[in-house]
């Protein structure tokens, strides 16, 4: 079976599709599947509009020979492969990890609700309603849609979903044939990201010496942006450090609330306690993970946190948030804690609990067997039998 793979990112680019593509080139069967690559990195020198037609074509060509064309993203590749794979009669699978639309909406033009709310409703600006549309007719023209989380199918649901036409419903039969429209939920398939984990030989005693690290160490990491959260986070250190006070955080990552929140840091005077370490390679970032006491992560929004399930792997206590795919991989007070978004004097107490060594190791013990839920073969398998016809 030829499969072309349509994605934005490609290592060394640093992001969730270029990880994806990796794992796939890696795991497939290769007596099954013969993969093919189309990077939309091959058209980025052009002129904005000009880079998605040449695009378009480039992937045209690529697919005549492909059996299935498999788009990693619903706008800036999945429309051109969508189109492309229509046009010549190929299988077109989507893979939607996330809301762009929403995301965009969040970081351009000051959208503050919930990605739930978001999902179902068309009352916004049209550059926004123009985004929506997009990834909704991409998604639209998908045989499969493979989405990381449950909780994601239900927001990929959404779109298909008008809640202003909903309020006008009357009549019973009017409501069964709106109800028509989610037929195509049916496509919506989930595979949850597989997650290899990484040997680290050294201690955790030896990895505090090398990197430094001393006192009670929180770390957190993920893109800087809005829905992360970091500054909420940072705000709560003050507090922290009246109970806890050898407490320090660190920051891994980098993105466009960088900025906004070194100067917050300024502000408390918290330059001793909280530290940026920016973009830095995944061994460091797990090797330092390790080291530390608890990994927070105090978001807004996620479809499936891989950086969760790489700090259970490491044997580090996790404190989250109860949003999104989060509950798919913790049970609360089972592998870990999760605690309503900002709500600083939920995470103060859950930081107290997740230090108490009785309740940290059991944690630990529980997370290494959640993690074999996300086997590599499972998620392998499971993509072959959407493949196969």
């Amino acid at each position: 079976m030829k499969l072309l793979i349509v994605t934005p990112l490609y290592p060394p680019e640093i992001g969730g599709p270029a990880t994806y593509t990796r794992f796939l080139e890696k795991n497939l069967p290769k007596d099954q599947f013969e993969i093919e690559v189309v990077r939309f990195d091959s058209v980025k020198h052009l002129p904005y509009i000009i880079r998605h037609i040449a695009f378009f074509w480039k992937v045209f060509f690529r697919a005549k020979n492909a059996d299935i064309v498999y788009a990693l993203d619903p706008l800036g590749v999945g429309l051109p492969a969508g189109f492309a794979a229509k046009l010549l009669g190929k299988r077109f699978f989507l893979r939607i990890a996330g809301d762009r639309a929403w995301e965009t909406a969040q970081q351009k033009f000051g959208i503050t609700e919930s990605l739930d709310t978001f999902s179902a409703s068309r009352k916004y600006k049209l550059p926004i309603r123009l985004l929506k549309f997009g990834q909704t007719e991409c998604s639209k023209m998908a045989e499969k849609i493979i989405v990381p989380s449950d909780y994601l199918k239900g927001i990929v649901g959404n779109w298909w979903i008008n809640k202003e036409e909903i309020d006008k419903i009357k009549t019973e039969q009017e409501g069964l044939d709106y109800i028509k429209k989610f037929e195509t939920r049916n496509k919506i398939v989930v595979i949850y990201n597989a997650f290899e984990s990484v040997e680290i030989p050294e201690s955790k005693a030896e990895l505090r010496e090398k990197f430094g690290m001393a006192g009670t160490v929180l770390i957190s990491a993920g893109r800087l942006v809005v829905w992360k959260g970091m500054d909420a986070v940072i705000r709560l250190m003050p507090k922290l450090k009246k109970e806890i006070p050898d407490a320090v955080l660190y920051i891994a990552g980098d993105g466009p609330e960088k900025e906004k929140l070194e100067c917050l840091v300024k502000e408390l005077s918290l330059q001793n306690e909280v530290m940026f370490l920016g973009n830095i390679p995944k061994d460091e970032l797990l090797r330092r993970v390790k080291a530390s006491d608890i990994f927070v992560l105090n978001t807004f929004y996620e479809g499936f946190a891989h950086q969760l399930l790489e700090a259970m792997s490491v044997g580090t206590p996790v404190i989250s948030t109860n949003v999104g795919g989060n509950p798919e991989l913790i049970e609360d007070k089972k592998e870990g804690f999760l605690v309503d978004y900002n709500e600083e004097s939920a995470f103060i107490s859950a930081f107290h609990r997740t230090l108490e060594k009785g309740m940290s190791e059991q944690m630990t013990r529980n997370a290494k067997e959640k993690l074999l839920q996300f086997t590599v073969k499972r998620a392998i398998d499971s993509f072959v039998k959407e493949c196969q016809i």
